[in-house]
């Protein structure tokens, strides 16, 4: 429990609303924190696109659905790009009704990565905080966050230092992972079963690696996430042998946790620097070892030779070489790394522990002035 409780304003992704798989990791980590925070004894209004859902646990949470067309993602857009809202986007409505309720709370906390929030933080008398989901993907982005972090960089906080990396920040990051509810996933110690791999289904992603050691290995691959690119998806699985890929879809926590503890291994292959990686966790929560490419969260992540092992990127002979290797890997010592290092209650202490201190009276915007 907090020693003082806070009223908080949390504004959502633009990008979907809660429970649609459309935000990704994010809403996971909404999910997280909703739960965590709330068990905390902080009181908490979300401000999310219509048709969200609080989760389960999440009654004392006040939730304010805003209607709109949903943000373009910046993930996929042009590294040179320009800053586009739709004429009757969701994002700048999600603002306004989050900076009325900010009038009456100490702080706004963002999960949405855009240039909107960004830009507003130096320009308003509300203390907003920004949860970056995202490593570098747009110079504008990139240049905003960089101008944010000079003015003052308490503001900001990232799921991994790989992710802070790509910034050029003046100042150490304030790195807070992720969390998990533990409850919810159960370890599974036996040793065989299938080869996984999860995630949205995108290029970035790079389930074309996993699946070149599947059809190498002649079995298949069991593959969960949201297909967010039908074409890639298709490319992808006509380029392997038929049967390759067993597509599991979009879960909920419950039935991926289930199906993914059943795997002797968890494929990640991402091909950009990812934040952190939901999937690597949620794999060892339930024992699974995990054989990641060496970069971005993921590097963090996994404790190479413990919980699975690392492989250069791109490197598929190494994925293959480390499948052959997961038998000296303790499944329960995927479990306990998971409960030192990314509980849902550890992450909601790290959250609230930098929300505090940005609060406090020091150097930097947020302070009182004499």
């Amino acid at each position: 429990m907090a020693s003082t409780p806070l009223d908080l304003v949390l504004v959502s992704t633009p990008i979907g609303y809660l429970g649609s798989g459309r935000g990704g990791g994010v809403e996971l980590t909404i999910t997280s924190l909703l739960r965590g925070l709330g068990q905390r004894g902080h009181h908490m209004h979300l401000v999310a696109p219509e048709g969200s859902r609080l989760p389960e646990g999440c009654e004392q949470v006040h939730l304010h659905p805003v209607a709109g067309e949903d943000q373009p993602s910046w993930q996929h857009a042009d590294p040179d790009g320009p800053v586009l809202i739709p004429s009757q986007g969701v994002l700048p409505k999600l603002w306004e009704r989050a900076l009325d309720l900010a009038s009456t709370a100490d702080a706004v906390l963002n999960f949405g990565y855009d240039w909107l929030p960004l830009w507003l933080t130096p320009r308003q008398h509300q203390p907003i905080f920004h949860l970056v989901s995202m490593g570098s993907v747009a110079r504008v982005i990139d240049a905003l966050l960089l101008d944010l972090a000079r003015w003052d960089q308490r503001r900001l906080a990232f799921h991994s230092r790989r992710q802070a990396d790509d910034f050029g920040l003046p100042n150490p990051p304030v790195v807070v992972g992720n969390g998990f509810d533990l409850s919810r996933y159960a370890l599974q110690v036996q040793t065989g079963g299938p080869l996984g791999w999860a995630g949205r289904v995108a290029p970035e992603k790079g389930l074309e690696d996993a699946v070149s050691v599947a059809a190498r290995l002649g079995e298949p691959l069991l593959v969960w996430g949201l297909v967010e690119d039908p074409a890639y998806a298709a490319r992808v699985e006509a380029a392997a042998p038929a049967g390759t890929i067993q597509w599991r879809g979009f879960l909920p926590t419950t039935a991926l946790q289930k199906e993914l503890g059943g795997c002797r291994a968890l494929i990640n292959t991402p091909k950009w620097n990812e934040a952190y990686g939901n999937v690597v966790v949620e794999a060892l929560a339930c024992g699974v070892p995990v054989i990641a490419y060496d970069r971005g969260g993921p590097g963090e992540l996994v404790q190479h030779g413990v919980t699975g092992w690392l492989v250069p990127p791109d490197d598929c002979d190494g994925l293959l070489a480390a499948v052959q290797q997961l038998d000296a890997i303790d499944r329960n010592a995927c479990r306990h790394w998971v409960e030192c290092h990314a509980s849902q209650a550890i992450f909601a202490e790290r959250v609230e522990r930098w929300i505090s201190r940005g609060l406090a009276p020091g150097d930097g915007s947020i302070s009182t002035c004499p």
